[in-house]
């Protein structure tokens, strides 16, 4: 896990990156991608839980 000082350090990097007014605009997008990742996320264990329920049920079945 990173300390404080290093995080610190990646701010500053990213600060002189990408300049002050382009950071809302990286926020932005960097939420709207940790969203989309966590539905798709959401959507896999769905898909996977669905498919054990059901391969349960066959084994029950015989």
């Amino acid at each position: 896990m990173l300390g404080g000082t290093e995080l610190l350090v990646i701010a500053v990097v990213i600060i002189l990156l990408f300049g002050g007014s382009q950071l809302p605009k990286l926020a932005k997008s960097l939420g709207r991608f940790i969203t989309e990742f966590n539905e798709a996320k959401d959507d896999a264990e769905e898909a996977l839980q669905l498919k054990k329920s059901n391969r349960k049920s066959k084994k029950a079945d015989k």
